[in-house]
């Protein structure tokens, strides 16, 4: 059965035959192994280009921002899978992945995406970014809806990892229009969403990745390659020092069963039906 497009059977990533391995048009033996870091290839495999300097420690940077955040849901996920199956590491990575999307984690790509759009409309209106920042988080207070790349329900003084993002950049001199439009939407908050909302992580990392230019349709793939080492790291003290049953023994605790009960039966905490 023919589903979808069937006029690109094509790849421009990775070949081989029975003498060489070929990657984004480089000889994986003769030019690659051994001859550049991880974060390079990284950067290679999806753009197909060397990162500039610049490029390489943004993306080093926004990585080691984003990789750790202790026990969040695709953490606990990871590491309670781990419990139950622990001969499947790269089950536990998956299930640890799978929770990762528009609220934790993956708001970097939302971020970016809502950045853009702002900018789009400033460059063909040829209003200010203030402007447009303000009649665009009017509309999402007008729909009740969140403000993405800014804002924080810890760090409401300021998130310090887009802080320190956005003065390194700064201070690398690559802080460009993306940068500007996520400034220009904290600095307009109060006025359009009726409180200050400074800049979040998830705002930092893309306004600044975009800025130096990497693409918009991979900025998912930051958080996700970031949260795999730290999953990693999990998943190896889940094997030496388990706390997945823990977990889900106190979500056990902590969670109050209020449908029907049986006749005579007796809700926990003594509680009568």
């Amino acid at each position: 059965m023919r589903i979808g497009k069937q006029d690109s059977n094509f790849t421009s990533i990775a070949t081989s035959d029975a003498e060489t391995i070929t990657v984004r048009g480089k000889d994986l033996c003769g030019e690659l192994i051994g001859k550049i870091g991880f974060t390079d290839y990284f950067f290679f495999l999806v753009t197909g280009k060397m990162p500039t300097d610049v490029q390489r420690f943004f993306t080093d940077a926004v990585m080691v921002a984003i990789a750790e955040h202790g026990l969040v849901p695709s953490v606990q996920a990871a590491r309670m899978t781990l419990a139950a199956a622990p001969e499947a590491v790269q089950g536990a990575i998956a299930a640890g992945i799978l929770g990762m999307g528009s609220v934790v984690a993956g708001s970097s790509e939302t971020s970016g995406r809502y950045i853009a759009g702002l900018l789009e409309k400033a460059r063909a209106s040829g209003k200010s970014f203030e402007d447009v920042a303000f009649e665009g988080l009017s509309e999402l207070k007008a729909r009740r809806q969140k403000a993405p790349g800014i804002g924080h329900p810890q760090h409401s003084a300021g998130d310090p990892r887009a802080d320190v993002l956005i003065a390194l950049a700064d201070e690398k001199g690559v802080s460009g229009d993306h940068v500007a439009m996520l400034r220009a939407m904290a600095k307009v908050s109060r006025e359009a969403m009726g409180r200050d909302l400074p800049i979040n992580v998830s705002g930092a990392i893309p306004a600044v990745m975009l800025d130096v230019g990497y693409p918009l349709g991979a900025m998912m793939g930051l958080p996700v390659l970031a949260r795999t080492a730290s999953l990693v790291a999990h998943l190896f003290e889940e094997a030496v020092r388990p706390i997945g049953f823990i977990m889900s023994n106190h979500a056990d605790m902590a969670i109050e069963y209020d449908g029907p009960l049986p006749a005579g039966a007796e809700r926990k905490g003594g509680k009568h039906g």
